[in-house]
């Protein structure tokens, strides 16, 4: 299985009935694509929508109905569009019930760094929602490779990156591990097919404690829903 695609099927196992959901750019957004049968959800945009629906067709696509990103977007019935003020107040005051964010770093005090690497002196892209959402969201999950392309770990004992959110994390889900944040450390919880315990212990920086139930990550036959309707 594709490293990216085992991340966001298992961030979909996270999402449970009517909840209202906020994915972030990028990989998170692909979680939709996978949630359990029977579970309904709204998803919500931090550009100004509740009740994201699956995406439009080419031909049906309209430049002014798009996600955050840009990208377009269908609305179920029930949908809401409001300004982006009202957006981030509904981000920051607790009524999202979880957001799946990519990250660039996490680390074993529950802290993640998304929003910027330095290039050419300068820190880029930029900051956008995402700390909001860290805020005021009940649960965040974080998904990312566990390293990078050194085979250096992104799962550290502290970020070195500016940080998104601080003390945030409820879980991190990598394509070799599922953690959860314990008390100043990792609780590791599943691990992927194929990969060992001591292949995560040799590239996770962070401290860890393994669970009594660690296991193997579970999953069903692919099967794509869509959002509530």
């Amino acid at each position: 299985m594709d490293p990216r695609v085992l991340i966001v099927k298992r961030a979909a196992q996270e999402l449970k009935d009517g909840q209202l959901v906020n994915l972030g750019f990028g990989m998170p957004t692909q979680a939709s694509n996978y949630l359990a049968p029977g579970v309904r959800v709204m998803f919500h945009g931090e550009n100004g929508v509740i009740g994201i629906g699956p995406k439009p067709t080419a031909s049906k696509a309209q430049a002014d109905v798009t996600n955050a990103g840009a990208e377009p977007i269908t609305l179920v019935p029930g949908a809401a569009i409001m300004d982006l003020a009202t957006s981030q107040g509904i981000m920051r005051k607790g009524y999202l019930d979880i957001t799946i964010l990519g990250a660039l770093e996490v680390d074993q005090l529950g802290n993640i760094a998304n929003w910027a690497v330095k290039r050419n002196g300068k820190w880029w892209p930029g900051i956008g929602g995402a700390m909001d959402l860290c805020y005021g969201t009940k649960t965040v999950i974080a998904c990312l490779m566990h390293t990078d392309k050194a085979g250096n770990s992104k799962v550290l004992k502290k970020c070195t990156l500016p940080l998104t959110g601080k003390g945030c994390l409820k879980t991190i889900i990598t394509e070799k591990a599922v953690f959860d944040v314990g008390d100043n450390k990792l609780i590791l919880k599943e691990h992927a097919p194929g990969v060992t315990l001591d292949e995560i212990r040799k590239c996770t920086d962070a401290d860890f404690i393994v669970a009594d139930t660690f296991r193997e990550m579970q999953f069903d036959e692919p099967k794509a829903a869509l959002a509530a309707r």
